[in-house]
């Protein structure tokens, strides 16, 4: 597949000099191509929070579409061989089931990649750190990121210019008279656009809530364990940092991965370096449950190979740090429990969102 992007992605560049002369990037060039952008309602439960969708930046049918050719396209990097949905991949819940991910010169990241599942809804900032505070914002970031993508936007944006189709697209999306008025904005906007539509409504736990479905009996006790609502099972905490419809509180936590003898000791601050506030380090975000079976492995480090790991770091393996979740109590789990637990958090799993064509490679 990365050979068949990355031939792509040549072949597009040769087209796009061979087509592009000085003519093609005069003053109202694109004018006379149809501005006339649809407007798009995303399909959201009433049970769920309200999307913040910037005035500035409306959901139209030609934005998303534009948005997710993007996401897409190895254009966006240094060498044309990686892109945005190369870390984000909806066959691992838009994560790319690594511990830390190699961008184009071979040089590993320091965090795992997050799942992009709803992340429209999401308040507090974007990354694990949240230190971008929109996701037009998160959009720009990995393009010049040397870890990452490692180009700069004014060499993306002089390729979009000269392609054969990007300009139509823009002017479609955008309403933009030439060429020349192609910004990392306004592709930023049109990648937010496509990633606002990555929306999980439709695994069993959403069947529950419109009452189509019914929890098992093993389900019943894992929803009693998960959310400490029942005097008879032990609490094991998951619904403060993992709470629904959204299967993640949107904030950030120590959840004692690391023993931290001072709030100066961890070694990632995580939170802390966006907020600079010692009492923010070692705090990452609680991401969402949903497909998390898909999104493997888990936490901000991918330390975890399987959830069961995870649950033995909730079972027994939290470490002391000053500003650890008071709510962590290292509350051991029997089998019987553990196999509830992680059937209640099955429920999550969304083979619609899995399997939505919308959401793949137009490429592919």
């Amino acid at each position: 597949m990365k050979l068949r992007i990355v031939i792509f992605a040549l072949l597009t560049a040769l087209l796009c000099f061979a087509s592009c002369d000085k003519d093609e990037l005069r003053k109202g060039d694109l004018e006379n191509i149809p501005y006339q952008p649809q407007a798009y309602t995303l399909d959201i439960p009433d049970y769920f929070p309200k999307m913040y969708i910037p005035a500035d930046n409306p959901m139209t049918v030609e934005g998303i579409k534009l948005g997710r050719f993007l996401f897409y396209d190895p254009i966006l990097s240094g060498d044309s061989t990686m892109s945005c949905g190369s870390c984000h991949q909806p066959e691992f819940s838009f994560t790319d089931g690594k511990a830390f991910s190699t961008g184009i010169d071979g040089l590993q990241g320091s965090r795992s990649s997050m799942t992009l599942i709803n992340v429209g809804f999401s308040k507090s900032g974007f990354f694990w750190d949240g230190r971008a505070a929109s996701l037009e914002a998160q959009a720009l970031l990995p393009v010049e990121d040397p870890v990452e993508l490692h180009t700069t936007w004014d060499t993306v944006i002089k390729r979009f210019k000269r392609h054969p189709y990007y300009p139509k697209m823009f002017r479609e999306a955008f309403g933009i008279s030439d060429r020349s008025e192609i910004t990392k904005e306004l592709a930023a906007k049109a990648i937010a656009q496509f990633e606002r539509t990555l929306i999980s409504k439709d695994s069993k736990f959403d069947k529950i809530q419109q009452g189509l479905d019914f929890y098992t009996d093993l389900e019943l006790i894992g929803l009693g364990l998960y959310f400490d609502d029942d005097p008879d099972l032990p609490d094991m905490e998951c619904g403060h940092c993992h709470n629904t419809p959204m299967t993640t509180s949107d904030d950030f936590f120590n959840n004692g991965l690391d023993y931290a003898a001072t709030l100066l000791d961890f070694k990632d601050n995580g939170y802390g370096i966006v907020t600079k506030s010692i009492a923010d380090n070692g705090k990452f975000k609680a991401p969402t449950l949903r497909n998390i079976k898909y999104s493997a492995p888990y936490m901000h480090d991918g330390r975890f190979k399987t959830l069961d790991e995870v649950l033995d770091h909730y079972g027994g393996g939290v470490q002391f740090a000053p500003n650890k979740d008071r709510n962590l109590q290292n509350q051991p789990i029997s089998p019987l429990h553990r196999k509830a637990l992680l059937a209640f958090i099955d429920t999550f799993q969304d083979t619609v969102f899995y399997n939505n064509p919308d959401f793949k490679n137009p490429f592919e």
